[in-house]
């Protein structure tokens, strides 16, 4: 049986890495937060893609989209969650192509968040780096 090796992640890599973990979880958490309250706009975006304005679905989406980034946020379970909010924001782009919504704004939105997502824990994870080695 081997055992995961972990790399050393130098100062400027680690800090960035936070940076857009960060921003990633601050985002995350706001979008989550305000599908927990039943405001006007929440209901009205749920209808335009095509899930009716139901403050119990959105309450739900909002409660896992919490979990997950709390998953996220914390180093033990960090990975757990990159992968939970993966499929999450891989079924708002699937949403979005359904409905057929602008390209780069807003189909494409879920991958910028994503990539930022697995860039910030990449860079910040010494064991998600010998994982995946990238080759000089």
């Amino acid at each position: 049986m081997s055992t995961i090796v972990e790399t050393d992640v130098s100062k400027p890599a680690r800090y960035l890495g936070r940076t857009l973990s960060g921003l990633v979880i601050v985002f995350l958490l706001f979008d989550g937060a305000i599908k927990l309250v039943p405001w006007p706009i929440v209901n009205e975006t749920m209808d335009k893609m095509g899930y009716g304005s139901s403050d119990t679905l959105a309450r739900s989406l909002g409660l896992i989209t919490i979990v997950c980034t709390l998953l996220y946020s914390v180093p033990p379970t960090s990975i757990l969650g990159a992968i939970l909010l993966t499929g999450y924001l891989g079924g708002a782009i699937a949403s979005h192509v359904r409905i057929g919504s602008p390209l780069f704004t807003h189909t494409l939105f879920g991958l910028y968040l994503g990539l930022m997502l697995w860039g910030g824990l990449y860079l910040r994870d010494g064991s998600l780096r010998s994982l995946i080695p990238f080759r000089r």
